[in-house]
């Protein structure tokens, strides 16, 4: 009996389970509710037990159902790989690769990668576009680009995957004649909040009313990386940033590096990694891509 278990009641088990009701299931699968009912039935009746307690107003899992729900879970996923691998090998190479890029990201070496990926794929036209923090993820999760190489929005959207770059350092800096500048290390977050804070921000949904190493609230918020970088030099304020942008500043003595007080909110780097849809991994030019912008 358990040969003829198909993955369309697997995954009209996992409905039923993650949805609360057979009825809810059935919107979600856009199927009648007696076809959910008669699914789980013969799903039943071929384990050999019961996997919902119907005497309820809702169903509820019984302790086997509960047991048998991530082995369930686990086998639609890996069914969900397995077609995604043999869409792509259908597909052949990308007729074009879309890529939204952290701003964080090293511009030297997206340059090189960039460089060298066109000498292998010369025919494959490439599309950037580079945002932060959330605003990276968004067109992956709308389809709008088939990679995204993430590095200042710290979730991965459970319908992702990703494969670690590198980690890029991280510093708060200040202008050389700011106040800051001259307390000695390590300088208290409370005292850093009386000065205003220059905040990296993006204009997408995925970071609303969220805080990413924000020490004082009111601080300012700036959606171009550029111009927070010009703002610091200006003495307008302190904040973090990417060591390798303001390496020649901290060189020149425009920037001052501050040593504050060691915190769990403000870390000295963050992971780049590239990051894709399970239902659309990236084909032959989106791997060679990553694996480029890895070794560079």
């Amino acid at each position: 009996m358990l040969d003829a278990m198909s993955m369309d009641q697997l995954r009209t088990f996992i409905a039923a389970a993650e949805e609360g009701s057979f009825s809810a299931a059935g919107r979600k699968l856009r199927r009648a509710q007696s076809v959910v009912s008669q699914t789980l039935a013969n799903l039943e009746m071929q384990v050999g037990f019961s996997l919902f307690d119907r005497s309820g107003r809702y169903p509820q899992l019984t302790e086997q159902g509960r047991a048998l729900l991530d082995a369930a879970r686990a086998a639609a996923s890996s069914m969900d790989g397995f077609k995604a691998k043999a869409r792509t090998l259908a597909e052949g190479l990308e007729a074009e690769l879309s890529v939204a890029v952290d701003v964080m990201f090293p511009i030297a070496r997206l340059t090189e990668a960039v460089r060298l990926f066109h000498q292998e794929f010369p025919g494959t036209p490439l599309r950037l576009d580079v945002e932060a923090l959330g605003a990276v993820v968004q067109p992956l999760l709308a389809r709008r680009c088939r990679l995204a190489v993430v590095g200042s929005y710290p979730d991965v959207p459970a319908e992702c995957e990703t494969g670690f770059l590198f980690e890029v350092p991280v510093v708060a800096v200040a202008a050389a004649g700011h106040p800051l500048a001259a307390l000695p290390a390590p300088i208290a977050r409370s005292e850093a909040a009386r000065h205003v804070q220059l905040i990296l921000t993006d204009r997408s949904s995925l970071t609303e009313g969220r805080q990413f190493g924000v020490v004082n609230p009111n601080g300012w918020r700036l959606a171009d990386l550029g111009a927070k970088h010009a703002f610091l030099r200006a003495g307008l304020g302190w904040g973090g940033m990417p060591r390798h942008m303001v390496e020649d500043d901290l060189a020149r003595g425009a920037l001052v590096e501050l040593a504050l007080e060691a915190s769990p909110v403000l870390g000295s780097a963050f992971s780049m990694y590239a990051s894709w849809r399970k239902d659309a991994p990236p084909g032959p030019a989106g791997r060679r891509f990553i694996e480029l912008l890895r070794a560079v």
